[in-house]
């Protein structure tokens, strides 16, 4: 209480401090003037103090009324709910009595109708995930409404239900040996929906344009497989479609998707050529270009046997290949011992064999260093690899899998310049001996020939 009187007095002094400086902005008042304002101040507290204790009393009362009201409410919900209570518990028992008479009256019914729900739960899954429900639609949906509603209520199923249960069974084994079209939306690879037709391949395949086709049970949706199998399997499904009921060899999934999901997702040619990396481009490179300069001089080659043979026949000597400046040089020293011929020639010919043998050094290194670069590339893949079970663990055996295989792809890569480059070697060696073979017989016969001229001459 004193401290209520504190902040009035409090109040009623800052009023009149207040009400001064307001009065001496516009007059200036006297000490009782000051006084007297100080006392209509406080009167007019008084009134305002009494009206709130007034409205707090009547409050007070009307708090009273509602918490009497909301005492009567409770005690009326207590007693409306010991009444519910009761009658819950004796529906229970009418309800258990009444399952008991409904078993009773079933006897073998529902068994049956266990049966139903259990074979309508079973066909469902099975028709969820069928390609032939991309062209008979609706029959999961039914089957799945059927089994739940029998399971979680004592509805049981009509006639009509249990004779279409098992009319969508036999339709199910009917449909799965026949080859049909139908028209139905299918989503392309580049994710447009376009209205074309499809053909079933019992209930294994889907085909539409020469591609293979997924049916999603999920949403109801036929679509394009990203990645396609290859192209023998493509030409057989376009061949298919366009046949007019002859028999066409196609490739179908016997396990529903699995076989050919893992077929599409065998990496292609050129894919496996990326997985090489840097090591593998480095080896393609280099063998294309072994391969370009031995089909170049195989070409040479050729050209050049060619115009010795011609020159075999021919007695006049011709400078456009190498037997005919060889044979030159007998032109060019006619009075020449045999020994000082012979030096000639043979001087001639070893000038020609560099000519016959360019770049076949390089076609041998580079079969030689593509098996070398390709173990490489293995081994540094290999070491990859197993950081990475370092890291990881190896829990996942595809990682493993995966980053040997791609290891090895550089090996592969250079067995595969290695062997045509080894061939092409051999090949262009072979003719290059035999052109300069040629060249030694000849010369071998000019030197002879000379021999006996100079002994008949001495003779």
């Amino acid at each position: 209480m004193k401290t209520l009187f504190k902040q009035l007095a409090l109040v009623l002094t800052t009023v009149g401090f207040a009400s001064v400086s307001i009065a001496q902005e516009s007059k200036p008042l006297d000490l009782d003037a000051l006084l007297k304002q100080l006392e209509q101040g406080q009167f007019q507290q008084d009134q305002q103090n009494t009206q709130r204790e007034k409205d707090f009393m009547q409050q007070r009362s009307e708090q009273d009324r509602m918490l009497r009201e909301a005492d009567q409410r409770r005690a009326a919900e207590l007693k409306l709910s010991e009444t519910l209570e009761t009658q819950f518990e004796e529906n229970e028992f009418k309800l258990a009595d009444l399952s008991d008479a409904l078993d009773k009256r079933l006897g073998s019914l529902k068994e049956l109708f266990g049966v139903l729900q259990q074979v309508a739960g079973d066909t469902k899954n099975k028709f969820y995930n069928s390609v032939i429900s991309a062209q008979i639609q609706g029959r999961s949906e039914f089957l799945d409404e059927m089994a739940q509603s029998m399971g979680t209520s004592s509805k049981l199923a009509s006639i009509a239900e249990i004779e279409r249960v098992w009319f969508e069974m036999q339709r199910e084994m009917t449909e799965s040996g026949k080859v049909t079209k139908f028209v139905t939306d299918v989503v392309e690879a580049d994710g447009e929906k376009v209205n074309k037709e499809v053909v079933r391949v019992g209930p294994f395949a889907l085909v539409s344009d020469g591609k293979y086709l997924s049916y999603e049970g999920e949403v109801e949706t036929v679509s394009e497989l990203l990645r396609q199998p290859a192209d023998r399997f493509t030409d057989s499904a376009l061949a298919l479609q366009n046949s007019n009921g002859e028999l066409v060899e196609f490739g179908l999934d016997p396990t529903g998707g699995s076989i050919l999901g893992l077929l599409v997702q065998a990496p292609s040619l050129e894919e496996r050529v990326h997985q090489g990396e840097l090591v593998g481009y480095i080896i393609i490179s280099v063998g294309a270009v072994g391969i370009l300069v031995a089909f170049w001089r195989f070409f040479v080659l050729t050209m050049v046997t060619a115009k010795v043979n011609s020159q075999l026949k021919s007695d006049t000597f011709s400078s456009n290949n190498p037997l005919g400046r060889v044979m030159q040089v007998r032109d060019k020293y006619p009075d020449v011992d045999t020994e000082v011929l012979e030096l000639h020639l043979t001087e001639a010919i070893l000038a020609e064999v560099p000519k016959l043998g360019r770049f076949l050094t390089l076609v041998k290194m580079i079969s030689v260093v593509a098996p070398l670069g390709g173990l490489l590339g293995t081994v540094t893949g290999m070491i990859v690899t197993f950081q990475q079970i370092t890291l990881f663990g190896t829990g996942d055996p595809k990682i493993m899998a995966g980053g040997i295989s791609s290891a090895l792809i550089t090996t592969v890569l250079g067995l595969v310049v290695a062997i045509p480059t080894t061939l092409l070697y051999a090949l262009l060696s072979t003719q290059s001996k035999n052109i300069v073979s040629i060249l030694q017989e000849q010369a071998a016969g000019v030197i002879a020939e000379r021999a006996e001229k100079q002994s008949g001459v001495k003779a």
